[in-house]
């Protein structure tokens, strides 16, 4: 007997200044009671995007103006992003540094938003992530998170070549876990060194895949402003491999990228 095809289903949403897509594959994708769920993922990503846009000056760090919240009188969710960007920074050398990021409105202040990223779209999978016999994959603008059950296909994600937009450089399959890239084809050299102050040239993308979509997206903005000796640093990490392309356009893997 063949494989049973899976019925699918997909909802994409512009929130947190990005598209946010849910893909499911399941027997209940048609109902009231998944689609309910869908909706109460994206209305947490709306409150996300509430508390933390340093687009909006009514977000809570819109108000503080580039100021690091206190953790003492901070809001829990407030208190756990500032705890996890020290974090960040420890794991990182001081390459993910929130505390030292171009604000929209000029200078240079608190700004989470490399990690909020990878944090909500975890927070928020929990609405469909005890579905029974349901496969998830959630995009969060080209970062995705995949849950895939067991005996089940894996989910194919696409690797864009920084130099040729709409191109593939490679195409991974994953069950489980996430994938994330940063880099300049797309926003131009948006990320910066942050002991220098300077935008990190040296690498076109850096693409790590893991366990967790947070950290994933975190060590691939690191490496960015890591630059020349990132693929040596990345392959330190344990449970994450990455794929590189450098300012002259040359691909570096990590030892266990798949395929390589």
């Amino acid at each position: 007997m063949g494989t049973v095809e899976l019925a699918r289903r997909a909802w994409v949403v512009q929130v947190m200044g990005l598209p946010v897509s849910v893909h499911l594959r399941g027997p209940d994708v048609r109902t009231d009671a998944v689609a309910a769920r869908v909706e109460r993922l994206f209305a947490e990503l709306r409150e996300v995007d509430a508390t933390f846009s340093t687009y909006r000056p009514e977000s809570v760090l819109g108000r503080l103006g580039g100021r690091m919240p206190d953790p003492a009188t901070a809001a829990p969710a407030v208190r756990e992003v500032v705890e996890l960007c020290e974090l960040a920074r420890a794991r990182t050398g001081g390459r993910f540094d929130a505390r030292r990021l171009p604000l929209p409105s000029g200078g240079v202040g608190f700004d989470p938003s490399g990690l909020v990223k990878g944090w909500a779209i975890g927070r928020a999978a929990r609405w469909l992530g005890d579905l029974p016999d349901h496969d998830l994959c959630l995009n969060a603008g080209g970062d995705v998170l995949l849950r895939t059950g067991a005996d089940r296909p894996g989910w194919r994600v696409g690797i864009e070549d920084p130099d040729r937009p709409g191109r593939l450089l490679d195409v991974l399959t994953r069950h489980d876990g996430a994938v994330a890239t940063s880099g300049t084809a797309r926003r131009g050299a948006h990320i910066v060194d942050p002991r220098t102050g300077r935008p990190a040239t040296a690498l076109r993308s850096v693409t790590v895949a893991g366990p967790d979509l947070l950290w994933a997206d975190v060590y691939a903005t690191a490496a960015v402003a890591r630059g020349a000796d990132a693929l040596d640093w990345l392959a330190t990490l344990d449970g994450h491999e990455a794929l590189l392309v450098d300012a002259a356009g040359r691909v570096g893997a990590t030892p266990g990228w798949p395929g390589r």
